[in-house]
């Protein structure tokens, strides 16, 4: 892992000291990714739906590719802290890249059957279940000092902005050309990404002390994991909140898109302008450092019912567009802040088991989500499942306040990596936030 030197004052025109040849990878990789990953996920919703599929079908595939990421998620959660990090990354990308691959080729070439998506999607989905945790680990590790929050913005930054290119150019996309050929560069951006990563530099992290196993690491990663109430109590909230806002965005939206706003690209624009929301958070958490983290992350969650509630009305293409952008800014400021206090708490050899039951808790409703917002759209209504969705944000958010930690947490001065935790701007050892890498 590149070291990092205490943060000076550096000549105009040069990029900041912490800005490594890692952070500079681990970004470049990260726009490369989101780039295709966005397009994608419009591609892979109106491959169903030409193929003749209906809401049910389109739940099923997005289940097909959660399931297994929840599944797998604790398992690469300890590989990540078993193996250097960086081959855990390239592997999943090497995954995902055979995946995507396949997939493109059987909408090109042929009608894909439901089993078929439902499969790859899934293998994807497995993909991203060791990427996520490894990741994580690695940017959190590559970033240290007083200058974290705004490394982390700019990460982020540039990730999101990679999004919004990914979701306007995808839309078009499959609107002009189909969505084979927005998979088939999905895959391509795979290979890319997998093959900067497999440059990282990792000769200064010490090899880990033989453990007592993989079950021994993961009780350690939850005993760690379940003695933090601020910790758990946010994942609890995130289990609810990104089920219901998965089902909304992913399964109705296009939808609602199809039969309301005139198709793929008029959704495609919107999901570019919560891409545009979440730079704008970005670039606000560049410069705004609030003390207290967890209390101002978790006030800026309650614009994320925005969304879902402009599709149940639903509001015309400008207004849908306005409210993904008010929600993106939200989101990101949340993601920002909870990436720095992750960073600040949890020591480095835990980042990666951590993050993982992170994700497993914050992703472990979204299978069962997506698997029954057909047959509750045909019980209650669309209208009204999406209202549902709506209020369902706002309760779990406001339930976390009443956690004493969230409201208390407050920013340490330097952002030490975590509690006893090494130097890392030392020659020393070597993470992203559930927003993704």
């Amino acid at each position: 892992m590149s070291s990092l030197p205490s943060l000076s004052p550096r000549p105009s025109g040069r990029k900041p000291e912490w800005a490594g040849r890692n952070y500079t990878l681990l970004t470049g990789a990260a726009v490369i990714t989101n780039l295709g990953s966005h397009g994608a996920l419009i591609a892979t919703t109106w491959a169903v739906v030409q193929s003749g599929g209906s809401a049910g079908d389109v739940g099923l595939v997005a289940a097909a590719r959660t399931l297994p990421l929840v599944l797998f998620l604790l398992i690469g959660g300890a590989v990540a802290d078993r193996i250097p990090r960086h081959h855990v990354m390239v592997a999943a990308n090497a995954l995902n890249f055979l995946s995507q691959g396949v997939f493109a080729v059987l909408v090109l070439t042929g009608d894909p059957k439901l089993w078929q998506m439902m499969l790859l999607t899934a293998l994807c989905g497995t993909g991203t279940a060791f990427f996520n945790p490894a990741a994580e680990g690695m940017l959190m590790a590559t970033v240290s000092g007083p200058q974290a929050t705004r490394a982390f913005a700019l990460f982020r930054m540039a990730m999101n902005g990679a999004g919004v290119g990914g979701a306007a150019l995808g839309g078009a996309m499959v609107a002009f050309m189909g969505p084979g050929w927005v998979l088939a560069v999905d895959a391509a951006a795979f290979a890319a990404a997998g093959a900067l990563r497999a440059f990282l530099d990792v000769g200064h992290i010490p090899e880990r002390a033989p453990g007592g196993g993989l079950l021994a690491d993961l009780r350690e990663g939850w005993a760690e994991f379940r003695s933090r109430p601020w910790l758990w109590s946010i994942v609890l909230q995130f289990s609810v909140v990104v089920a219901v806002i998965g089902a909304a965005e992913a399964v109705y939206g296009p939808l609602v898109a199809v039969e309301r706003l005139g198709g793929a690209a008029p959704w495609g624009v919107a999901l570019a302008f919560f891409g545009l929301g979440t730079i704008g958070g970005a670039v606000l958490m560049m410069f705004w450092k609030p003390r207290r983290l967890l209390l101002v992350a978790t006030l800026c969650m309650f614009p994320s019912a925005l969304p879902a509630a402009g599709l149940a009305v639903p509001l015309p293409v400008w207004g849908l567009c306005l409210a993904m952008l008010v929600s993106g800014v939200s989101i990101e400021m949340f993601a920002v802040n909870w990436m720095t206090t992750m960073h600040q708490e949890i020591p480095e050899e835990m980042f990666s088991r951590v993050s993982a039951y992170d994700w497993f808790g914050s992703l472990s409703m979204l299978p069962l989500a997506m698997a029954v917002a057909g047959p509750v759209e045909s019980a209650i209504g669309r209208t009204s499942a999406l209202w549902g969705c709506a209020a369902l944000v706002i309760i779990a958010t406001a339930a976390v306040l009443l956690v004493p930690d969230v409201r208390r947490m407050t920013r340490k001065p330097t952002a030490p990596i975590g509690p006893g935790a090494p130097d890392l701007t030392k020659p020393s050892p070597a993470q992203s936030s559930p927003a993704g890498v």
